[in-house]
C-alpha cells in the first residue's frame, strides 16, 4: 500500500478515506493539500477515482442530505452545508430532488418531528416560543415549517 519511497501516494490516501465514508470532490482536495501533495497530481489522482466512479459529488450528497434528515435538519442548513463542503448547486438540487422523491420527504413534518423530539409543549411564554423558534431555524427549517411545527405541538 506504500509508494518505493514508503509514503502513501495521493490516491492512497484518498482511497483510506472515502472507504470511511463519501467525501465531495473539494473535501478531498482539501485533505490531500493537508498531505502537501502536488495540485498536479491531486487533480490526476481525483479525476481517475471519478471516472471508475470511486467518488462521486452527486453521491456524497445524497449520502449527506439523507444523514442530515435523519439528524433532524432542515432544507436552508443542509444546502449550506454542501455549498461549504464544495458542492455546486446544480449537483446540490439535483441530489435533493433525488432524495426528496426517494425518500417521500416531507420538510414540514420533519420539523414537527424534529421540534417533537426536543419539546413537548409549543411555549407558555413569548420568550418560551422564541426558544423554539430559534432552535428549529438553526436547525434549518423555514418560517413557514416552524409555524407548522408549533401548531403541532
Amino acid at each position: 500500500m506504500f509508494s518505493s519511497s514508503g509514503e502513501l501516494t495521493p490516491r492512497e490516501v484518498a482511497v483510506q478515506l472515502l472507504a470511511r465514508r463519501e467525501h465531495s470532490r473539494a473535501e478531498l482536495t482539501r485533505k490531500l493539500q493537508q498531505r502537501s501533495f502536488q495540485a498536479d497530481a491531486i487533480a490526476a489522482c481525483l479525476d481517475a477515482l471519478q471516472e471508475q466512479s470511486l467518488q462521486s459529488d452527486e453521491r456524497f450528497a445524497e449520502s449527506f442530505i439523507r444523514s442530515r434528515i435523519l439528524r433532524g435538519q432542515g432544507l436552508i442548513r443542509i444546502k449550506g452545508e454542501l455549498r461549504q463542503r464544495g458542492v455546486d448547486k446544480e449537483t446540490s438540487v439535483t441530489a435533493l430532488e433525488t432524495v426528496e422523491e426517494q425518500e417521500a420527504v416531507d420538510w414540514f413534518e420533519l420539523a414537527r418531528d424534529t421540534l417533537a423530539r426536543r419539546f413537548t409543549t409549543p411555549g407558555d411564554t413569548p420568550k418560551d416560543r422564541a426558544k423554539r423558534e430559534r432552535f428549529l431555524a438553526t436547525r434549518g427549517f423555514d418560517f413557514e415549517q416552524i409555524r407548522y411545527a408549533l401548531s403541532c405541538l
